[in-house]
């Protein structure tokens, strides 16, 4: 029963999603209903009402225009900060960040001199770290080019196709300084625009539903997972956040 589903599905699925390439531990050809994922989250974690409780919510394309440069570049700046250290500490700290970048207004942000810039090292009340210091005001200035081009953050987030936010990753590690990696799609996260997650269990759970083995290293590999997530969302109408949720507790 459960192997003529998954055929079904799979024939269901995007091109992207069936061509994987040969000679490497990337080969597969199925892809499992994502019913089966839930159930066994459910179970893991207590229920349908505790699993739902987990679930985010990403906010609509009218909520992230409607957000101000100054916050998105509050959130972005705190994803840099949090990377490699405890978040509570961080946060606790944010204050003092809001004060010294000026309520991190873009336009403000920029006009910060060098002289400026070096004299928040002497801060007690920050994280004293030259290079992440230095790429709020580099992010200020991408952001406020990105004003003009797209007409704000909130605006080239709410355009950016859910189906290609891989390619968001991308874009925003090309424009910002210090977003690549993991930054970037954490800081969608935060901001609410959908977006899937690659952590350890997200991995992890795709090489158990055998969606995908072993784990990307290159963007062919990322986006063969957003084929598998974009098939997900067309079958269940769940965002990416909650499958990439959802597809964590099923193992963890």
């Amino acid at each position: 029963m459960i192997a003529a589903a998954r055929r079904d599905y799979y024939d269901r699925l995007p091109t992207a999603a069936k061509q994987w390439p040969r000679g490497r531990s990337v080969v597969l050809t199925l892809v499992i209903p994502f019913e089966a994922i839930e159930e066994r989250a459910r179970e893991r974690v207590g229920g349908f009402q505790a699993l739902a409780e987990r679930l985010p919510v990403p906010k609509s394309a009218e909520q992230l225009r409607a957000e101000g440069d100054d916050r998105y570049l509050s959130l972005m700046s705190l994803r840099i900060f949090r990377a490699g250290l405890k978040h509570s500490v961080v946060d606790a700290k944010w204050p003092a960040f809001e004060e010294v970048f000026c309520q991190f207004e873009p336009a403000r942000v920029v006009a910060m001199s060098d002289d400026e810039l070096e004299a928040l090292l002497g801060d007690q009340r920050l994280i004293r770290h030259w290079g992440k210091l230095k790429a709020v005001r580099a992010n200020a200035a991408a952001m406020t080019r990105l004003a003009s081009e797209a007409g704000g953050m909130g605006a080239y987030l709410a355009a950016w196709p859910r189906d290609e936010v891989v390619g968001l990753w991308q874009d925003l590690g090309k424009r910002f300084s210090q977003l690549g990696g993991n930054s970037g799609p954490y800081f969608l996260r935060m901001a609410g625009k959908d977006t899937f997650l690659l952590t350890d269990s997200v991995v992890k759970a795709l090489d158990h539903w055998d969606a995908f083995a072993g784990k990307p290293r290159s963007q062919g590999d990322r986006l063969r997972i957003q084929a598998v997530f974009n098939a997900w969302h067309q079958a269940t109408s769940r965002p990416l956040c909650q499958l990439s949720m959802i597809l964590a507790a099923s193992v963890d």
